[in-house]
């Protein structure tokens, strides 16, 4: 396959203006979920060293503010910022204006309303304890059928462009739209309206879970780095024969790895098995994407240098995923804080930071006018990554402690917590930055939207 280059084209102000309102819609919906996850996420951190906080109140105990945080993360920010972007990659890809404009308008909010009323649900007692699913059922179906109206203009823009022929952006992309409705459609089947029973529902839980992030939340995000790396560069993608494999790679194998979480658990010993050696082998994923996308390290533009550093979170994520899927390694730092470290560098490190690039791309094309403060992206980059590397540090020392201490019969539980209190405390901190970052990103997408002036094209360009 000829290598091709994403930057053929000159952009099209038609196409931009066709998708302007209900995009940016998107992804306001998305910023404002961003900004309650990192609020409920804030909280459940001090719940973690001050077990009064909010003792008193039964809607927002440590468990209701975990779901609720991960919820809003996962299909507030995600669901509504990266399927935008994904959309407006098919769209520009295609180079024609954005179809069924008021179907993604309707879509976007009930998606919103739904998740709304699911979150109610989770704070009000029902949240089904399934991580990455803790929605209650009845909120469900309205989403999904939500995702497929403003899928729909993505499934548009793909089937109708111009050529023939697919980038790496497309293949994230349009994998990221159809995968997760069956995904999430066969998760609530299995956990939900006709739940598997014993042992299979951990099973299905850990598919599920790691499906949604080999089969969505990187998809999502990688769709927006192939796009925008070449984009700015005006480079190649290096290996593009390579890249396929990659991505296959990341669609097939990916999912398996979730028996990792089941080590040592009363599943058979061949689901544990297979995990390991999945996590293993999708490592040539990451090794594929690191090479092809390493132009983001070091370039001048701040999408840059959040893909490049979102790409660095993403890459170290699935190498410590390998580490721990290893039987020795598990023993240790398995139902520990580390869980939450790894969780968070490939979240709000892979996968947020690769968006936040694609976003500060986006945006100043789809509002028509550049970013309103080039200080407030600047802050929000040291923020950003400031509060991650706290974060994951915080929670990784925590997770060693506490396994050491966990493998110690002699040590009682009230000394386990003495001895994380400090590394807790480091990560109720690096909460507090990270949505003091998403605040200033929030401010700066306001004012950029709301402003009238016009922008020069020499700093929608930059």
């Amino acid at each position: 396959m000829t290598a091709p280059t994403q930057a053929a084209t000159d952009e099209d102000t038609a196409t931009e203006a066709a998708g302007r309102r209900p995009l940016l819609l998107l992804l306001g919906f998305g910023i404002l979920w961003l900004l309650a996850a990192g609020v409920l996420a804030f909280a459940s951190a001090i719940q973690l060293h001050t077990p009064d906080f909010f003792a008193d109140c039964p809607v927002f105990t440590h468990g209701h503010a975990v779901a609720l945080a991960e919820s809003a993360w996962v299909y507030g920010w995600v669901g509504n910022a990266g399927l935008a972007l994904a959309v407006w990659i098919l769209v520009r890809l295609a180079g024609e204006p954005l179809r069924a404009g008021n179907v993604v308008v309707i879509g976007a909010l009930a998606w919103n309303a739904g998740l709304f009323i699911g979150l109610v649900g989770i704070a009000t007692g029902d949240a089904t304890g399934l991580p990455m699913l803790e929605l209650p059922r009845y909120a469900l179906p309205l989403m999904l059928t939500a995702y497929g109206a403003v899928g729909v203009s993505g499934v548009l823009a793909w089937a109708g462009r111009r050529r023939s022929i697919m980038f790496a952006s497309h293949w994230y992309a349009v994998a990221a739209l159809f995968l997760f409705p069956w995904l999430f459609s066969a998760a609530q089947v299995m956990l939900l309206w006709v739940p598997v029973r014993g042992v299979l529902q951990a099973v299905a839980d850990g598919w599920y879970a790691q499906g949604l992030w080999s089969l969505w939340l990187a998809p999502l995000a990688l769709a927006g780095a192939y796009y925008v790396v070449p984009k700015i560069t005006g480079r190649l993608i290096p290996s593009y024969e390579a890249a396929s494999l990659g991505f296959w790679c990341l669609v097939f194998v990916g999912p398996w790895t979730g028996g990792r979480h089941l080590i040592g658990g009363p599943v058979p010993a061949w689901i544990s098995s297979i995990a390991i050696v999945a996590a293993v082998t999708l490592l040539f994923h990451y090794l594929i994407v690191l090479i092809n996308l390493r132009a983001s390290f070091g370039g001048k533009s701040v999408a840059l240098r959040f893909i490049g550093i979102g790409l660095a979170a993403y890459v170290l994520g699935g190498v410590v995923d390998a580490a721990t899927s290893m039987r020795g390694v598990a023993a240790l730092v398995q139902f520990t804080y580390f869980d939450g470290a790894q969780q968070q560098l490939a979240l709000s490190g892979g996968i947020s930071l690769m968006i936040y690039g694609t976003l500060y791309f986006a945006v100043p094309r789809l509002a028509g006018r550049a970013w309103a403060s080039g200080s407030l992206i600047r802050g929000h980059l040291v923020l950003a990554v400031l509060g991650l590397v706290l974060l994951v540090v915080s929670l990784a020392g925590a997770g060693i402690v506490q396994g050491q201490a966990l493998n110690d019969a002699a040590v009682a539980f009230p000394r386990i917590a003495e001895r994380t209190r400090s590394w807790l405390m480091g990560a109720t901190a690096a909460e507090g930055i990270l949505l003091l970052g998403n605040l200033l990103l929030a401010a700066n997408f306001v004012q950029t939207v709301a402003c009238r002036r016009s922008a020069a094209k020499e700093a929608i360009a930059s």
